[in-house]
C-alpha cells in the first residue's frame, strides 16, 4: 500500500521552517512566503488538490489568472509566481521527483518605479529641525536625531537600524556593523554628524530612556541616569534605539517618525524610512561615487538592483535640465 500523500498545508508549514532556519530568510520574507502559499492553498483546496502531488502546471497558471483578473499589481502577481516556484521546487528536490509543475511559470514582470528622493535642501532642512528639537536635551528628540542621521549616513534599511546594538557601534572608526537580508554581515560607514549625534544619544538620551524600563511609572526619568544591569532594563540593553518606555525601538516607530518628517516637506511617493535609503544611495552617485562602493553599502545581492539609482540620477539630471537650460 502506497502511503498517503503529505498534505499541502504541511509541506508549506516544512517549506517555511527551512527558509526561517537553513536559508536565513528575515521574518518580513518568510511571512510573504506564507501568505502567497497558504492563498494558494485554499485556491487549490477549492479545487480537490489537498498535496503537493495534487498541484500541476496548469492549476497554477489558473492561480495566477484569477489573481489578474482581480485586479492584483503585476509586482504581486511576480511575487506570487516566484513563491510557487521556489515551493514546487523544494518539494520536487525533497520527494526526490523530477516533476516540478511550476518550472514553466510565468508571470509579468514587476514594473519598476523610481523610487523618492529628498532633495539636498530639503534634507539639510530635516537634519537642522531635528538637531534644533534635540538642543533642548529631550531623550526622544536625541534619539530621533540619531536615527536620521545614521539611517541617512549610512542608507541602511529600517529592520537594520532596529536590530543595531551598541557594540555595533564603532564611534573611533566611524563604522556600524549591520546584519542584512540573509543574515549577512557588513560593515558601513558614517559621517561625523552622525557620530556626534550617536554619541550624544548614548552619553545622554539612552541612559534616560533605559532608567524607564527599571522604573515603571516613572514618566521623568533624568538624563545619565545610571541603570544597574540587574533591573528591569536588562533586557533592553542588548538594542541600541529604544522606545518611550526603555523597550526596543520596532520597525513601526521608525516608520512613525520618518513619515511624520517626510509628509511635512512635501514630495510625492512613499513617506518612509526606505526614501532616506533611496535618497543616500542617490546622493552618493551624484556626488560621484563608485556604483560598485554603492553596492557593497547598501548589501544589494546584485549589481542590477543597484543601478535603480543610476536612472534616479538621471532624471535628476534631465528635471534640472529642463529648469535651466535656454534651449531645453
Amino acid at each position: 500500500m502506497e502511503p498517503s500523500p503529505v498534505p499541502l498545508k504541511n509541506d508549506i508549514n516544512e517549506f517555511l521552517r527551512y527558509l526561517s532556519a537553513e536559508r536565513g530568510y528575515s521574518a518580513h520574507t518568510v511571512r510573504a512566503y506564507r501568505t502567497d502559499l497558504n492563498q494558494l492553498a485554499g485556491f487549490a483546496g477549492d479545487r480537490g488538490a489537498t498535496a503537493s502531488a495534487d498541484l500541476s502546471l496548469e492549476l497554477l497558471r489558473e492561480w495566477l489568472w484569477v489573481a489578474t483578473q482581480a485586479g492584483l499589481a503585476r509586482a504581486t502577481l511576480a511575487r506570487r509566481s516566484a513563491s510557487a516556484r521556489s515551493f514546487t521546487a523544494w518539494v520536487a528536490r525533497g520527494h526526490d521527483d523530477s516533476t516540478d509543475p511550476a518550472a514553466r511559470l510565468r508571470s509579468p514582470k514587476p514594473g519598476r518605479t523610481l523610487p523618492r528622493v529628498i532633495t539636498h535642501t530639503q534634507m539639510t532642512d530635516l537634519l537642522d529641525l531635528l538637531a534644533a528639537r534635540a538642543s533642548g536635551g529631550e531623550a526622544l528628540a536625541l534619539r530621533d536625531l540619531a536615527i536620521v542621521e545614521l539611517l541617512y549616513a549610512s542608507a541602511l534599511r529600517v529592520s537594520e537600524l532596529v536590530g543595531l546594538s551598541p557594540a555595533d557601534v564603532d564611534l573611533d572608526r566611524l563604522t556600524v556593523r549591520v546584519t542584512g537580508k540573509g543574515a549577512k554581515e557588513r560593515v558601513v560607514p558614517f559621517g561625523v554628524p552622525a557620530q556626534r549625534a550617536l554619541l550624544e544619544y548614548l552619553r545622554r538620551a539612552r541612559p534616560a530612556l533605559l532608567a524607564e524600563a527599571a522604573t515603571p511609572g516613572n514618566t521623568a526619568a533624568p538624563l545619565n541616569t545610571a541603570v544597574p544591569l540587574n533591573t528591569a532594563a536588562a533586557p533592553n540593553a542588548a538594542a541600541l534605539f529604544l522606545g518611550r518606555k526603555g523597550q526596543r525601538l520596532g520597525v513601526r516607530g521608525v516608520y512613525r517618525l520618518v513619515a511624520v518628517l517626510l509628509d511635512a516637506i512635501g514630495g510625492t511617493g512613499p513617506a518612509g524610512p526606505h526614501a532616506l535609503r533611496h535618497t543616500a544611495a542617490t546622493h552618493l552617485l551624484d556626488g560621484g561615487a563608485d556604483l560598485r562602493a554603492v553596492q557593497e553599502l547598501l548589501g544589494h545581492v546584485s549589481l542590477g538592483t543597484t543601478q535603480i539609482y543610476t536612472h534616479v540620477s538621471a532624471e535628476r539630471l534631465k528635471a534640472s535640465y529642463g529648469l535651466a537650460h535656454p534651449r531645453a
